[in-house]
């Protein structure tokens, strides 16, 4: 881990994402250096060529000779430059998807509310579309500004031992081209990192318009909610072309001063030449040489601003990897005794918020617990805790006696099932995403699972059955099928503990009626841990939590609290009192 304070560059953390793959970067640029360098010797046989034909040489053989030097030499630049592109690219793409790695995997590793302060759209144009568009930069600007920066040297070595008055007076373009260049890119960093913000709220704005677009319909907000989309995409397009219009003649100045070379030298080599300061050879020989240094130039000048884009979208790579991550060991030290859970004085806050005061609660092995309590009191925030989405800010919690932060999240997720009311489902078929709650279960195990869950027969009657795709999110069912095929997926798990934190939101009363009997059923031995809306649905549960503020006013039975909890027994009257409405 860096120092803080100590910033890495770019090329660093490329070479830390390449691997293994450092061994193709650094034959790519071997490759490279021959290939420029190929290119660049015919200029040599093309000097000899022509102070033979000066010197009067009518040998047929001779020019043959050198065009046939020439013509290896374009193959060898060719040849080479093939295998250093192909290495390259290979290289780049295993960097691409070592840095896709990482950042999902540091996406698993760090706690729920720093994920959710950022937008899933801006992450996801972080991951796929800013990652990707580096792709063609990277693969190129390794190998060919390093190989591109090295032959100029040479060239410019034999130009200084030719003449070196000259050779440098074959450079005064370049102060002035430069000047032009940094014109340009005055004020870059702060018009790119514009257009990363410009581009990050039209990313969100149009994540926010698809996912909402029933809403927007259902209260005719589709006008001011696709003017919104509109101005983003505006804005997002304008601040590229403001930063391209104010940058237009300053780029261009630059790049036409920078390789003009021969704007300075001619005059100059004209001038040595009727002084007797050169001879015709060497004059020759430098105007050559000078050719072939504007390629060279024009491949660097040409990647400057791309070597800018690549280490800004590193950087924000860089920021997601050096974010926060809930500490857990590698590996099992002293391994949970059962299967009870127990917090101890948890303290615990969104961002500066505190929510819960000093939690103790104790919830034994095979029981069934109901977490109760007014919205916004803190029972779905328990939930998550104890499914370790979080660290606790003060306080511990147990799991079979051992502190969850000493236990590997590998490990821990074993012990967990989680069902929200809004689980997700993949863009896969129902088979798939009910297996993954175990992958190696077999299509029987799955099938089995989804009978005892009550969701079989509805599954069947979908147009494929287990083959049916569920669409995005699982946008092709109901909310209450998708809801059972995410308890299905957890039964499939078999893990210990479950948790429903509100699973049966969507369904309907006879489903909910039908889904409480499955999971009643599936959880014999377990330990059950759910967050329910409908009071009369956990009337059985072995203990009720009630928790209020952000604290646990109460905990017992239905009858104890009925008898002991005001708080408790005011919802129970104003559930049977909306119960009772219903039927009437």
């Amino acid at each position: 881990m860096e120092k803080k304070g100590k910033k890495r560059s770019t090329l660093s953390w490329v070479f830390e994402f390449a691997g293994m793959n450092k061994r193709a970067y650094i034959t790519s640029v071997i490759m490279a250096v021959i290939s420029v360098t190929a290119g660049f010797i015919p200029y040599l046989f093309i000097a000899n060529i022509i102070r033979s034909l000066i010197d009067g040489n009518r040998d047929i053989k001779y020019y043959l000779v050198q065009c046939g030097y020439i013509t290896v030499c374009w193959l060898v630049n060719k040849i080479f430059h093939t295998i250093s592109t192909t290495m390259s690219h290979k290289a780049t793409f295993g960097v691409l998807a070592e840095i896709r790695r990482r950042l999902t995997k540091k996406l698993s590793v760090m706690p729920l509310g720093d994920v959710l302060d950022d937008s899933s759209g801006s992450y996801k144009n972080i991951i796929v579309e800013r990652v990707d568009s580096v792709e063609t930069t990277l693969a190129h600007i390794i190998p060919e500004v390093i190989s591109n920066a090295i032959v100029p040297v040479g060239i410019f070595i034999l130009m200084l031992n030719v003449n070196w008055k000259l050779a440098l007076l074959s450079l005064l373009s370049i102060p002035l081209g430069a000047v032009f260049y940094g014109l340009m890119m005055g004020g870059a960093e702060e018009s790119f990192n514009n257009t990363i913000v410009k581009t990050k709220a039209l990313n969100d704005t149009a994540v926010e318009y698809i996912n909402g677009i029933e809403v927007i319909k259902a209260f005719g907000k589709t006008k001011t909610s696709y003017e919104k989309f509109i101005i983003a995409a505006k804005e997002g397009a304008d601040c590229f072309i403001e930063w391209m219009r104010r940058c237009n003649l300053w780029q261009n100045l630059a790049m036409t001063l920078l390789p003009a070379q021969l704007l300075s030298l001619l005059p100059f080599t004209g001038w040595f030449y009727l002084t007797g300061r050169v001879d015709g050879t060497d004059a020759l020989l430098l105007i050559i040489l000078t050719l072939g240094l504007v390629s060279p130039f024009m491949v660097i000048a040409g990647h400057v601003d791309n070597l800018s884009k690549v280490g800004s979208i590193i950087g924000e790579v860089v920021t997601i990897l050096e974010k926060r991550e809930m500490q857990r060991p590698d590996a099992m030290k002293t391994k949970p005794q059962g299967n009870d859970i127990e917090f101890k004085n948890v303290h615990f806050g969104y961002k500066d918020q505190e929510v819960l005061h000093g939690i103790d609660l104790k919830i034994k092995e095979g029981t069934v617990n109901a977490l109760v309590g007014p919205s916004g009191s803190g029972k779905s925030t328990i939930a998550k805790l104890i499914a370790s989405f979080w660290d606790v800010d003060e306080g511990e919690v147990l799991y079979g006696g051992v502190n969850i932060k000493d236990i590997p999240l590998v490990e821990y997720n074993k012990y967990i099932a989680y069902v929200s009311q809004d689980n997700y489902l993949f863009d896969e078929t129902v088979m798939e995403n009910i297996r993954m709650g175990r992958p190696g279960a077999s299509d029987e195990d799955v099938i089995q699972a989804a009978k005892e869950c009550g969701c079989h027969d509805f599954i069947m009657h979908l147009e494929k059955g287990y083959d049916t795709i569920v669409g995005g999110a699982g946008g092709h069912l109901s909310g209450g099928e998708r809801q059972r095929i995410s308890i299905a997926r957890a039964m499939l798990k078999n893990a210990p503990v479950v948790i429903l934190d509100e699973a049966t939101a969507y369904t309907d009363p006879e489903n909910e009626a039908i889904v409480q009997r499955c999971v009643a059923r599936l959880v014999s031995g377990k330990t059950l841990i759910v967050i329910a809306h409908r009071l009369s649905t956990i009337v059985s549960a072995d203990q009720i939590i009630v928790i209020d503020d952000g604290k646990i006013t109460d905990c017992g039975t239905q009858d104890e609290l009925l008898n002991s909890c005001p708080l408790y027994r005011d919802m129970w009257d104003a559930h049977i009192s909306s119960k009772d409405s219903e039927v009437a």
